[in-house]
């Protein structure tokens, strides 16, 4: 098996996205969600991106984001990948001239096979846990005995994770990716940096 890539979310901070990726985390992510206590500004994003070290991917998180608003978001911020956590439909996530990914929150009863097939021009899905209200970040596990083993797309593991349960969750799911950012903070939007290094450790362990 491969190595197992890594995304540290909810970046706020220069120092945090420095963490990470002495770390050695693939990628960031930034939050463009108002009502995360993660949430980050244009500005604050600009001045981190210009901070960072070569071959580090940057992310952002987007909750059905209006188009217009978006395009001109990303003319101003060189983000890598959107990653789409709301509502979107797939002919809703496509037209920026980005990669991206769509985030699923799973519950019983999903048919998780055909819910990630209908996201085809998707570089991956993202799988999370479904909490009703909350598009993501709530910190909680879902079963991942309910994931195929076989899927259309390249899987990013979320929801809840830690170094305690990661190295478990890369065992039994077997994701190309995993992504963290709860699991890895000292209160809300402020990164551990022992707890991120804690979690990469386990992740190059498993």
């Amino acid at each position: 098996m491969s190595a197992v890539r890594s995304k540290i979310c909810g970046i706020t901070c220069i120092e945090d996205a420095l963490a990470a990726v002495d770390a050695g985390a693939d990628a960031i992510g930034f939050v463009f969600y108002p009502k995360s206590p993660r949430a980050v500004t244009i500005g604050q994003v600009q001045a981190i991106i210009a901070q960072l070290p070569p071959f580090v991917s940057t992310v952002g998180l987007f909750v059905n984001p209006e188009r217009e608003a978006l395009k001109s978001l990303l003319d101003a911020v060189p983000l890598d990948l959107i990653q789409f956590h709301g509502d979107e439909t797939p002919e809703q996530c496509e037209g920026y001239n980005r990669p991206w990914i769509k985030a699923l929150r799973v519950q019983v009863g999903d048919d998780i096979a055909a819910n990630c097939a209908a996201y085809d021009k998707a570089c991956g899905i993202l799988l999370d846990t479904y909490v009703a209200g909350v598009p993501g970040g709530t910190g909680e596990t879902f079963d991942w005995a309910l994931i195929p083993k076989q899927l259309s797309k390249p899987i990013v593991l979320a929801g809840g994770l830690t170094s305690a349960n990661v190295s478990q969750a890369i065992a039994q799911v077997r994701p190309y990716a995993v992504d963290v950012s709860g699991g890895v903070e000292k209160s809300r939007g402020v990164k551990d940096h022992d707890k991120i290094r804690a979690f990469m450790s386990a992740v190059h362990g498993a």
